[in-house]
């Protein structure tokens, strides 16, 4: 009798064995995508329309988390993304480096902007660079508001500052004004108040409440923004849904995703150019 329970228990043993890799994978294929993403991919009016279209070839719904990219990757540091689509690249390759993210896949590309009242005080349009644009802002003082969020926007915001030599966030209060939010409601600041901002053109493009506010400065060096998309690392946080992330992966970084993101528009102008179409 006790031999027979055994090999009873030694069979169920190995059926369970079998079919816990089907299980894991209808797990991984069956819960929800968690995408940790920046405020200026939401606010473009982008990622809703992206994700719906991969969740109706692929069948995988994505539940997303939008913050700046600081806050992002530290969430990912702590597992709480399966994958993440963010745009400071110093910050993502420390976040690979360090092992949280197992490579860095660029996705797409939009333009840091300076935006500010249509009279330009600061006579910034005719600046020679974007260092030089914020100088400017600086000597008159003229209101700029900023992020202040540690978002990858904030990041090229702060490493142009420190090119022109100034480091104006030190001060706290006066001309210069930090929001802490993203860049919709810096981009409502900076409208309601007549000032200067610095903004990307997915946020750009999609923002409605311009009021006096224009693109005055834009191209140059440093103005490039690029966004990669980053699988967390398995070996890091195993409860990850390792499979689904890789398929959202190939998706945005195929022809599939490309074509969707280079066909995009808000009122006619594309956010985004996809990594296809910049040559990178």
């Amino acid at each position: 009798m006790v031999a027979r329970l055994t090999r009873m228990v030694r069979a169920a043993l190995m059926l369970i064995a079998l079919l816990l890799p089907g299980l894991a994978q209808a797990s991984d294929d069956e819960r929800a995508l968690l995408l940790g993403t920046t405020t200026s991919v939401d606010n473009s009016g982008l990622l809703g329309p992206l994700l719906d279209a991969f969740h109706d070839e692929t069948g995988i719904k994505v539940r997303t988390v939008v913050r700046g990219t600081g806050a992002i990757l530290q969430l990912g540091r702590s597992g709480d993304f399966d994958v993440v689509l963010v745009h400071h690249p110093e910050a993502e390759e420390a976040f690979v480096a360090d092992g949280y993210g197992i490579a860095r896949l660029p996705v797409m590309t939009s333009r840091f902007l300076i935006v500010g009242p249509a009279d330009d005080p600061a006579n910034i349009r005719s600046a020679p660079d974007a260092a030089r644009a914020l100088a400017r802002i600086a000597d008159g003082p003229f209101d700029f508001i900023s992020r202040g969020d540690e978002s990858g926007t904030n990041a090229a915001e702060r490493n142009l500052w420190r090119r022109a030599g100034l480091s104006p966030w030190d001060a706290r209060g006066g001309w210069y004004r930090e929001t802490g939010s993203g860049m919709g409601a810096t981009l409502n600041m900076a409208s309601v108040l007549s000032a200067y901002t610095f903004t990307e053109s997915g946020s750009w493009t999609n923002f409605a409440n311009r009021g006096d506010l224009t693109l005055l400065f834009e191209g140059g060096p440093h103005l490039a923004n690029p966004y990669t998309i980053i699988p967390i690392n398995p070996e890091r946080h195993p409860h990850i849904a390792a499979r689904a992330a890789q398929r959202l992966v190939d998706w945005l970084t195929g022809p599939v995703g490309q074509s969707f993101i280079a066909d995009f528009r808000v009122d006619g102008a594309p956010p985004f150019v996809p990594v296809a179409a910049s040559g990178r």
